[in-house]
C-alpha cells in the first residue's frame, strides 16, 4: 500500500499528546472524587477496571486511523482481465469480389469483422493484415479500435491469392518483426523455426481458401502452432461457386474448404463457414484468449474512512455506558 498525502502522517505527532491530555484529566477527576469522599460526600472511588480503558482506547485508535485516511492510501488489487492480440487478415484477391456472400465476400468480411471489433474487451489488441499475392500489415496490433476500423473501411479486393503470405503476415504483425522464411521438410527450404512463443493470440481467417501461389499454407500452419499463435478461419463463399468476368476473362470461383479445415486442425483453431454475411458474427465465440491477473491501484480512502467511523462509535457508545460521557 502506498500513500499520496505522506505529509499527513504528521497528524500522528497528536497522538501522544491526546494520551498526556487524557491521563491528566483523569488524575484530575481522581483527586476531586477522593477530595469528595474524604468530605463525606461521595462513595470512594472503585478501583479502575481494564474494561475502562477500552472506550478511550477505540477513541485514540480511530483518531490514528483517520490520520491514515487522510493521507489517502492507495491499494495495489488484483484484477482478471481478457488480454491477448488478434488479427484480422483479410483475403483481398480478385475472386474476394464474388457475389455468392452478398453483397460480396469481401464486404460481408469487412461487416463480420466491424462486429468483432467492436466486441473486444479494451485490454485486446487488434491488428489488420491484407493479402492478396503477398501479406501487408495495414494496421500493427493496437487498442485504438477507431484505427482498426479505418484500416479494415479501406481493403479493396483485387490480384492473386497467397494463403501462406497472409498468415505470414498476421504472424509479423503478432511478433512485431517480418517473419518471411518457413520450413518445408520436402523441398528442404530453409526454415525460420524459432519466432518465439505468442499464447494468448490468434488471427482470423477471412477468405475464401483458393490460394494461387506459395508459400504453402500448410507449412505456415505449423510455424503458426509451433508459436503457439491459433489461427481461425472463416470460410467465405459456397461450393457451388460463382464465376466473375474481370478484363474479358471468365473466372470461376469457389470456397476451398479442405485447405481451411487442414490450417485450423493444425493450430488448433475453429473452422466456421458462412453463406450470409449475419452468420460470421459466430467467429467472435471462436476467439480463445488468456485471462490474465493485472495489479491495479485503487484509492481507498473512503474504507479507511469507514473504519476510523465504526472505532468512533464503538469507543464512544462503550465510553457512555460506562461513565455516561465519551471523556
Amino acid at each position: 500500500m502506498t500513500v499520496t498525502w505522506p505529509w499527513a502522517l504528521l497528524g500522528l505527532l497528536g497522538v501522544p499528546l491526546i494520551i498526556v491530555a487524557h491521563r491528566r484529566l483523569l488524575g484530575r477527576q481522581d483527586a476531586r472524587r477522593v477530595e469528595l469522599a474524604r468530605q463525606g460526600l461521595v462513595l470512594s472511588p472503585a478501583p479502575t477496571s481494564r474494561w475502562a480503558r477500552l472506550g478511550p482506547a477505540l477513541l485514540v485508535a480511530a483518531f490514528v486511523v483517520l490520520v491514515v485516511a487522510m493521507t489517502r492510501p492507495v491499494a495495489s488489487i488484483a484484477e482478471p482481465r481478457r488480454e491477448g492480440t488478434v488479427v484480422l487478415a483479410f483475403d483481398v484477391s480478385t475472386s474476394m469480389s464474388a457475389p455468392d456472400v452478398g453483397p460480396t465476400r469481401l464486404e460481408a468480411a469487412k461487416a463480420a469483422a466491424r462486429q468483432v471489433i467492436d466486441k473486444q474487451p479494451p485490454s485486446v489488441r487488434l491488428g489488420v493484415v491484407a493479402f492478396g499475392g503477398t501479406g501487408l500489415v495495414t494496421e500493427r496490433p493496437t487498442t485504438d479500435k477507431a484505427r482498426v476500423l479505418a484500416a479494415v473501411n479501406r481493403l479493396a479486393a483485387g490480384g492473386e491469392t497467397s494463403l501462406g503470405g497472409g498468415m505470414l503476415g498476421a504472424l509479423s504483425a503478432i511478433a512485431g518483426r517480418p517473419i518471411t522464411k518457413v520450413g518445408d521438410a520436402e523441398t528442404g527450404t530453409e526454415t525460420e523455426s524459432d519466432i518465439g512463443y505468442y499464447g494468448g493470440t490468434s488471427i482470423v481467417l477471412l477468405t475464401d481458401g483458393e490460394n494461387t501461389t506459395g508459400p504453402e499454407p500448410g507449412d505456415v500452419a505449423e510455424l503458426a502452432s509451433a508459436a503457439g499463435v491459433r489461427i481461425e478461419p472463416v470460410g467465405l463463399g459456397t461450393p457451388q461457386g460463382s464465376v466473375l468476368h474481370v478484363d474479358g476473362f471468365s473466372i470461376a470461383t469457389s470456397l476451398d474448404r479442405t485447405t481451411l479445415e487442414h490450417i485450423a486442425d493444425v493450430t488448433g483453431g475453429t473452422y466456421r463457414e458462412a453463406e450470409d454475411g449475419a452468420s460470421l458474427a459466430a467467429i467472435y465465440d471462436s476467439i480463445e484468449l488468456s485471462w490474465t491477473m493485472r495489479t491495479v491501484p485503487h484509492e481507498v480512502t473512503s474504507l479507511v474512512a469507514a473504519l476510523a467511523a465504526l472505532l468512533l462509535a464503538a469507543g464512544a457508545t462503550i465510553a457512555v455506558l460506562r461513565q455516561g460521557r465519551v471523556v
